[in-house]
């Protein structure tokens, strides 16, 4: 049988998703869980791969098991074999032919600034603090070259393994909640460091530094060495994954670290 689960993390403490040797991942400490709860070694795979201090509150992944479990039990058996920072929101069976990253149809980052003069020692962990005002409304506007489907050779890290820099970006939304800058983007999948690339750029425009016709330049310029310094890791949390609704999966959780 194959299980999904909904999972949420805090990626302060780890290298990332991915496993990888001698390093603490989310992805190791969750495997481990399910392991423990299915009575046999499990591979997980997920929706979304996170860099290392990046966070998640809609993180999906797929299981196959030969183990009996309710949706209960796969969901606090798993937390009470998890420390902390990591928690199974929920767990449903699925079909056979469902896939944590390859049944997606869009994923959903949000990119929080802490924008205050002074630093915050709550919000730390969760945001990158900018210490000078940001325009919003600047920011709003130069990130609308960027909808719809470009080649995003300008916003993709130099050690990105992905085939093709082309992505379907669906939407871009900046707000400000008090003292905290919201960036939420929407495509249908991302390349390693867009998120944050992007995050960078619009910061570098909102804190006045470029003009709102520069986005447009370095997106058609493709050349990555034009951009803005890549945006903080803590950051960027993935928010949710949307699938098909015949998978009758539930919805985004809500828990996003800040309002």
């Amino acid at each position: 049988m194959r299980w999904a689960l909904g999972v949420e993390y805090d990626g302060t403490q780890y290298c990332g998703w991915q496993a990888q040797p001698a390093l603490r991942s989310v992805e190791g400490d969750l495997t481990l869980a399910i392991s423990l709860v299915a009575d046999h070694e499990v591979e997980l795979v997920c929706g979304g791969r996170t860099d290392s201090g990046v966070h998640a509150s809609g993180q999906v992944v797929h299981f196959d098991t030969t183990s009996r479990r309710s949706m209960h039990a796969w969901t606090m058996g798993a937390n009470a074999n998890l420390g902390p920072h990591v928690s199974v929101a929920w767990a449903r069976p699925v079909a056979d032919h469902f896939h944590a990253r390859y049944s997606a149809l869009r994923r959903h980052y949000r990119y929080t600034i802490f924008n205050r003069r002074a630093r915050s020692a709550l919000a730390a962990a969760r945001s990158a603090w900018i210490g000078v005002p940001l325009d919003i409304e600047t920011m709003q506007a130069a990130a609308r070259p960027l909808i719809g489907e470009h080649d995003f050779s300008a916003f993709r890290a130099a050690e990105c393994q992905s085939n093709s820099p082309v992505r379907r970006l669906d939407s871009i939304v900046v707000t400000r909640h008090e003292h905290f800058v919201h960036v939420d983007v929407t495509a249908n999948a991302f390349l390693h460091h867009m998120v944050r690339n992007i995050a960078g750029l619009l910061i570098s425009v909102g804190r006045g530094e470029r003009s709102v016709t520069h986005v447009a330049d370095i997106l058609a310029s493709r050349d990555r060495r034009r951009n803005a310094a890549t945006a903080p890791a803590e950051g960027l949390c993935l928010v949710a994954i949307d699938y098909p609704l015949a998978f009758r999966l539930p919805g985004r959780s809500g828990i996003i670290g800040h309002p």
